[in-house]
């Protein structure tokens, strides 16, 4: 049932071989729960995907993301649910199953997951999610864009090419799309003699590298030193930024950017 889904219906565990006996010993014994009229779940299913049910829906969107192993930027304050019928209160619901999942399961498809955030989340955020499942190779962006035609579409269609595949995290793509908002011309991932792989060089001058956690441990911090030196004695320009500064103060780091591009004639 965890590989299904966390749960399953009376009759797909009827057709997997079990006999109505050993599901009421199931029941009894709190091997497993009925959670309502022919629909069975695992003493341990996460809350929100147990919710959806109730609900009669599936999660989707941004709250389906995590499920299917993406990358999330915020997490919802309402979750998101799919739900051919009825209200569905607490919900920001969505109506429409482009690529619909078989089945008891709580969560839509990942075609449906991205499809609905593509209409639904504010831009950065529904890139990011795309972008995760672009970079591990579960959808492509020519899958997606054929499933979102017409004017009323636009708007997705345009997150879709904000979409490269290129990034190794979330922040990565946020730091992207700033720069792309500023007309930067930027080069992602690339590599540099002497120094290796950076994040981001923009207008052919300017290295940008964001720092996670792990740019904190000590054997790291030797790294970035040595990648800084090289950046400096290959004639680059060097700036760093974390989560924080990229997700609070975007408005410092594009102006920070953009103030050495201009002192260096980048722009």
């Amino acid at each position: 049932m965890k590989y299904a889904g966390w749960a399953a219906t009376t009759a797909t565990l009827r057709k997997a071989g079990f006999s109505d006996r050993v599901i009421r010993s199931a029941v009894k014994n709190r091997i497993i729960i009925r959670q309502r009229r022919g629909v069975l779940v695992l003493p341990d299913a996460p809350t929100d995907l147990v919710s959806a049910l109730v609900a009669n829906g599936r999660l989707t969107c941004v709250s389906a993301g995590r499920h299917h192993g993406l990358w999330v930027l915020n997490e919802p304050l309402v979750p998101h649910l799919f739900c051919r019928h009825g209200a569905a209160k607490g919900y920001v619901v969505h109506r429409e199953s482009y690529v619909p999942t078989e089945g008891p399961h709580a969560v839509t498809s990942l075609a449906d997951t991205l499809l609905h955030a593509l209409r639904c989340l504010p831009e950065v955020e529904a890139a990011v999610m795309v972008e995760s499942a672009v970079t591990q190779g579960r959808t492509t962006l020519e899958f997606l864009r054929a499933r979102v035609p017409g004017n009323r579409n636009g708007a997705a269609r345009r997150v879709l090419e904000l979409v490269d595949g290129s990034a190794d995290s979330p922040i990565e793509v946020v730091a992207r799309l700033l720069f792309w908002s500023a007309g930067i011309r930027l080069e992602a991932q690339v590599e540099l003699a002497g120094i290796g792989i950076v994040d981001f060089l923009l207008e052919g001058i300017l290295i940008v590298e964001i720092d996670g956690k792990s740019h904190l441990e000590p054997r790291q911090v030797k790294k970035d030193r040595f990648r800084n030196n090289a950046s400096t004695i290959g004639g680059f320009l060097l700036l760093r930024y974390d989560y924080e500064a990229l997700m609070y103060s975007p408005d410092r780091v594009l102006a920070e950017v953009l103030k050495v591009l201009t002192s260096r004639g980048g722009r």
